[in-house]
């Protein structure tokens, strides 16, 4: 009996997965498999398919600046760094609690090849990420309030699982960053999980926010129900090349 068949019907339902186990099947023997193997094997197929693919569109629309991945930190270099703390990050649960996470540092420590594995990790879970240079990310934002687009933008920003702002705290907010900040915190608040790196400690936000009342505001948002990654140390940046 011919499974030309249905291997053609296998492509023409885009089940992808299974057309090409399938066809290996035949390649090389059906080895004694029985129809139960068979069955979970080709459905197996093509489930790993999906989501390898689903992850690809993740990380695609992350548009992450670093590659990435939990298994490539260091954790021998001298940091000030609690393994336990990241690897309890790991399983992703800080999201389902919609919690923050905060890693501050010195300059080349290595905060956005954490925070950005952090990011990866989460799209392996399947959860929706973006990330964002805070530096570049405001600009852009008022641009998109000249021509009409911001709504939409922070509509979008607001159903992302996960964000991530790279280098906060780089130069002092203006009025209107400071407002729009906190327009995507107030959004995000208890909702979503916000991944924040800055080189300065969390008691400096306020001289770089600016207004207090605005100030006290951003940062209850942002500390509240946080984790909190502290790192010192010489620059890691020679080994995360790329």
């Amino acid at each position: 009996m011919s499974l030309e068949p249905t291997i053609n019907k296998l492509q023409s339902l885009r089940l992808y997965g299974m057309t090409r186990a399938l066809n290996a099947i035949l390649e090389t023997g059906l080895q004694g498999l029985s129809i139960q193997d068979l069955l979970a094997h080709i459905v197996d197929a093509e489930w790993d398919y999906r989501h390898a693919r689903k992850l690809e569109k993740l990380i695609k629309k992350a548009k992450f600046r670093y590659s990435a991945q939990i298994e490539e930190i260091n954790f021998t270099m001298k940091r000030s760094f609690d393994k336990n703390i990241l690897l309890g990050i790991s399983d992703c649960s800080f999201i389902q609690k919609k919690q923050n996470i905060v890693v501050t540092g010195p300059t080349g420590v290595g905060k956005s090849f954490i925070s950005t594995a952090i990011g990866y990790q989460a799209c392996v879970y399947g959860f929706k990420t973006a990330y964002f240079n805070f530096s570049k990310l405001m600009p852009a934002l008022k641009l998109k309030k000249a021509d009409g687009s911001y709504l939409n933008e922070l509509r979008r920003i607001e159903k992302q699982d996960v964000v991530i702002f790279d280098d906060f705290g780089l130069e002092k907010l203006d009025s209107l960053s400071r407002l729009m900040l906190l327009e995507i915190l107030e959004d995000r608040h208890g909702i979503r999980s916000t991944v924040i790196t800055s080189q300065l400690p969390v008691s400096a936000w306020h001289d770089v926010i600016g207004d207090p009342t605005i100030s006290d505001a951003i940062c209850d948002r942002i500390i509240h129900n946080c984790l909190r990654i502290e790192l010192d140390g010489p620059s890691a940046r020679a080994m995360y090349k790329n």
